[in-house]
């Protein structure tokens, strides 16, 4: 299970956490970092067992799980900008009229009927997630489309894809598996979304790439390798520096 699928997998206590338990280790939901269990973990001079240093992880690498949800895309959070800039000032525990006086909007009642307005919205969203679960109970053919990855630039149709018909473009595309050379650039985006999903499983997503190592790896993969840099980019599976000097996947 990739790192996508494992966060939208995980139960609202894991996200809420940020990481889920497994047999062996516990795994980061925001960027699949491992650690084993039973392995002291050595920080700042002082020792941590596995559960323990994986909070430290979250909260040394991402911040906090608050900040990271708030930094998806509003097409996966349904936030707009000003509503999460109202949630990030909730979130530090600021009074409303410090956060009208810093916003410099309106007056303290204002921001307390932005408080109303997400009430409300979080009292939809539970009803609506119920509703999801009890129509799994019921609903025995709905097929299993592919997770949207969390760093999606571009939510939309394009992600209306089963498993099934991912794993017929996988066949056309890698005819030699799907850690070969590609074929050929499919023309269609829900294709291309497919492809791009497997060149990304061939980078390190611990490795920060300069532009010419970066070059290699994706030239074994297909001759444009500028266009696939692209597009990796362009779906948000990618990141870069501003002068093109790293290049790193998103978490």
């Amino acid at each position: 299970m990739d790192v996508s699928e494992q966060f939208w997998e995980a139960s609202l206590d894991q996200l809420k956490q940020g990481f889920v338990e497994e047999q062996h280790s516990y795994s980061c939901l925001l960027c699949g970092e491992k650690v084993e269990k039973g392995v002291i973990y050595p920080y700042e001079n002082v020792s941590y067992e596995a559960e323990r240093f994986m909070r430290i992880h979250i909260e040394k690498t991402h911040n906090s799980v608050f900040d990271y949800l708030l930094g998806m895309d509003k097409k996966l959070t349904g936030l707009t900008n000003h509503q999460k800039k109202l949630l990030r000032l909730f979130y530090q525990g600021k009074s409303d009229k410090e956060i009208q006086a810093e916003l410099e909007i309106g007056s303290p009642s204002t921001i307390r009927h932005h408080r109303f307005a997400l009430k409300e919205k979080e009292r939809q969203a539970k009803t609506f997630l119920a509703m999801m679960e009890l129509l799994k109970e019921k609903d025995q053919h709905a097929p299993s489309f592919i997770p949207v990855h969390k760093t999606a630039t571009m939510v939309d149709d394009r992600y209306n894809i089963t498993e099934e018909e991912e794993k017929a473009i996988i066949d056309k595309y890698f005819p030699d598996g799907a850690d070969k050379s590609l074929k050929k650039f499919p023309p269609k985006e829900k294709q291309r979304l497919v492809v791009l999903r497997e060149i990304v499983k061939q980078l390190d997503p611990a490795y920060v790439y300069d532009e010419k190592e970066l070059n290699q790896v994706l030239k074994w993969i297909y001759d444009d390798y500028v266009m696939i840099r692209r597009y990796l980019i362009e779906y948000g599976f990618l990141d870069r520096k501003a002068d093109g000097s790293a290049y790193w996947l998103r978490g």
